[in-house]
Order: C-alpha cells, then sequence, then structure tokens
C-alpha cells in the first residue's frame, strides 16, 4: 500500500501492513528489538489483533535485520532512528502512533522527543540505560570478533557498543516527549529489567503511564502474557478514540 520503503542509505526496508477499518485515519506502526523482526510472534499477534478490532497497523523490520536489505554490523540505534524517519515519511495521510521493543522502545523515545509526526508512543520492555545493556549483555564479547548471545547471524560490532555507550540513556529525553505514552513491562524480564521503565517515567510527564505484567519476561512468552499485553495496548488506544 505505501510501496517500497527505503532508508537514507538507500536500504529497502520491509515491512507488513495490516488494514482495520476503511474509514481509519490513524495507523500504528510496530518496531522490534535487537536481533529481532517483525515476525516474532508478540509483535504479530499485536498487529494482528489491532487490525481486527479496526486499527490499521504497520511492522517493519529495521535495516539489517529479517529481511530488511543492509547488514546487521550496521544496525545501531541512531541508524534505526534514521530507518523510522524513513517509515514515517512513507506513511502520510495518517495519524502516527509508534510502538517499540526492547531496543526499538529506545528508538521510539529519541525519536518522538525530535519528531512531531508521532502523536502516540507504546514502549514495550523499552530499553533505556542503552549504556548499561550493552555492557551487561556484551561486555565480555570481543566486538567485531564475537556475536551477540552466541548467535552467529548477529555479530556484535564496536560501531553498536560505541553507539549505545554515546546515548548511554534515553532517560532524559522523557521530559521532550509530550503525547499520550504507554509504557509496559513484564516483572520476569531478565534482558531489560523493570527497573528501566520506571526509571524513565520517573522523568516523564503526566503523559506517560505505566503497566507492569506480573510473571511475563521479555518477549511477552506464553498465550496469556502475549494476550495481557495486547489488551492493555487496546483498551489504552480505546480510551484515546483508536
Amino acid at each position: 500500500m505505501f510501496g517500497e520503503i527505503r532508508n537514507p542509505k538507500g536500504e529497502r526496508i520491509d515491512y507488513t501492513f495490516h488494514a482495520g477499518a476503511p474509514s481509519a485515519t490513524r495507523l500504528l506502526v510496530i518496531g522490534h528489538g535487537v536481533t529481532g523482526n517483525k515476525d516474532r510472534p508478540f509483535i504479530l499477534a499485536l498487529a494482528s489483533n489491532l487490525a481486527d478490532v479496526g486499527i490499521p497497523t504497520l511492522r517493519f523490520s529495521y535495516s539489517g535485520n529479517g529481511s530488511s536489505e543492509g547488514r546487521f554490523a550496521e544496525s545501531t540505534i541512531s541508524k534505526e532512528v534514521a530507518d523510522l524517519g524513513s517509515v514515517l515519511d512513507s506513511v502520510k495521510g495518517y495519524e502516527i502512533g509508534y510502538a517499540g521493543h526492547s531496543m526499538g522502545g529506545a528508538v521510539g523515545v529519541l525519536r518522538a522527543s525530535q519528531d512531531l509526526r508521532i502523536r502516540f508512543l507504546i514502549s514495550l520492555a523499552g530499553m533505556v540505560h542503552t549504556r548499561a545493556f550493552a555492557q551487561r549483555e556484551f561486555g565480555a564479547v570481543k566486538p567485531d570478533h564475537g556475536f551477540m548471545w552466541d548467535d552467529t547471524e548477529c555479530p556484535l560490532s564496536q560501531s553498536y557498543m560505541d553507539d549505545a555507550s554515546l546515548i548511554d540513556s534515553v532517560a532524559p529525553k522523557a521530559k521532550s516527549i509530550t503525547v499520550p505514552w504507554l509504557l509496559i513491562h513484564g516483572t520476569e524480564d531478565d534482558v531489560v529489567p523493570i527497573q528501566d521503565s520506571k526509571d524513565i517515567l520517573a522523568q516523564a510527564g503526566p503523559n506517560a503511564s505505566f503497566q507492569s505484567l506480573p510473571g511475563t519476561n521479555h518477549v511477552f512468552s506464553g498465550e496469556s502474557n502475549t494476550a495481557a499485553m495486547i489488551t492493555v495496548v487496546r483498551e489504552w488506544l480505546k480510551a484515546r478514540g483508536w
């Protein structure tokens, strides 16, 4: 529907559009986390469920991930902020919301703090303290030689580590986000601690709200946990006229 989407480097961004109600004027764009892609089960479930109740969604893979063009080793947070900008450039005619998971959550905060086209923001187990995350998860891996979580398809680059370190934390950007903002985090998340969401919430304005999901891990595994996350998102959007 939106034609070919390419980022500033000319790399094609792979996406899937789920049409909602024919008269819908709002669109939720969904971005994934580090080593992920648009086809993660909970992302697919979220997009499909929202479309079924009339809300159009577009889920996409950042460059270097999934079937999008580009090298994974070049997939930094800053590059993904630019990727998201290219997606927003391509979905004209809609009022846009963005939902980002994990590193995609950090991308959303950085983009929404500077891009007024994002009118609603959702952080799903959103990464906040980027330098701490990179050191905690990959500090023992030699950049440009090792891999993220021993996945040979996901080489750890010095560029990724440097970018995460330079950003350090997206928490200071919270005060720049004035649109409605929902943060969801599972209590059993052992990848991005729930404290990340609490820390950025403390710096956010009254437009932000937080929902913890007891017993839920980083990727909302399990049918009931996925359903709980979707229900929170759906009801929050409904309360805001979606």
